[in-house]
């Protein structure tokens, strides 16, 4: 079975498919060793790994497809990722579905946000007129090759023109061609409960930590009818937080020591490599690399 096929039925099980969301490669090989079924590469995340920048549309097709092709080529999970405004007008989008697709990526989510774009749950956002984005839904369907990939239309109206107009925009993209929406920050666990009466699709829900969206649990969030949860800032944030704190440390005591003892050493230098495979890479190295007789 395919990735992508796999995804589509991991998306319409009865079960909520949660999916967390990877920033880097090493990122996603800790939630495929978690167990869990599929990862997700965070646009959020992607932007600050890769440029150090913030969530503002700084990232381009070429670096995050090849962020991309680097996490699809380290799992053997299905990954979904964030595809911004699709970078453009609808022939960028139409690029962007090739790109990524080609990347191994088996669906993304595409807002209809002005490009450059913002954060979902920062202030100012600016969206494109429903024509426009149903054009650019229309161009990745012409684009896609297979068709199991999840194309996720995401929907930033709530903000700026209310439920109503959100609701009203998600019915029309899934008509241009969407397989699932992606209603973007509703404020409460009624506009959340609102948007699984109202819509027939699948959906999925965001769950950004100290965001506009109640912070609900995966149970909770299926128990209201959600498909899918993504946790885009959980990884990197976790990884900034702690990798801060190492810092401090270093810079005021001269010596990590202090802060593994205090804080019990999480990981041991074997653990570590083995995150990568490294047992199985040297066996492979026993095997393949020859010198000269």
């Amino acid at each position: 079975m395919s990735r992508a096929r796999r995804f589509k039925e991991l998306l319409n099980a009865p079960e909520i498919l949660v999916v967390p969301s990877a920033y880097d490669a090493l990122s996603a090989r800790v939630i495929d060793q978690a167990g869990f079924e599929a990862i997700h590469m965070t646009g959020s995340g992607s932007s600050a790994s890769i440029l150090g920048f913030p969530d503002l549309g700084f990232t381009q097709i070429p670096e995050m497809a090849e962020h991309a092709k680097n996490i699809v080529l380290c799992t053997n999970l299905p990954v979904i990722c964030d595809a911004d405004a699709g970078y453009g007008n609808a022939m960028n989008t139409w690029r962007t579905m090739r790109e990524f697709e080609r990347a191994g990526i088996v669906g993304f989510h595409l807002e209809d946000q002005v490009n450059p774009k913002r954060c979902g749950h920062l202030e100012g956002k600016r969206l494109i007129s429903v024509e426009e984005m149903t054009g650019k839904i229309e161009a990745c369907v012409d684009a896609r090759e297979d068709p199991d990939f999840t194309l996720i239309a995401r929907t930033d109206a709530r903000e700026a023109l209310g439920m109503d107009e959100a609701i009203r925009r998600a019915k029309i993209y899934l008509s241009a061609g969407a397989d699932c929406i992606f209603l973007e920050a509703p404020l409460s666990v009624d506009e959340l409960k609102r948007v699984r009466d109202e819509i027939d699709a699948p959906l999925l829900a965001n769950m950004v930590e100290g965001g506009k969206t109640p912070w609900l649990t995966s149970s909770e969030l299926e128990a209201i009818g959600y498909n899918v949860v993504i946790y885009p800032l959980s990884g990197w944030m976790a990884a900034a937080s702690v990798l801060r704190q190492v810092m401090r440390e270093l810079k005021e005591t001269g010596t990590t020591q202090n802060y593994w003892k205090r804080m019990g050493l999480q990981m041991t230098f074997e653990e570590l490599f083995e995150v990568f495979d490294y047992s199985r890479f040297a066996e492979l190295e026993k095997r393949f690399v020859r010198g000269d007789e």
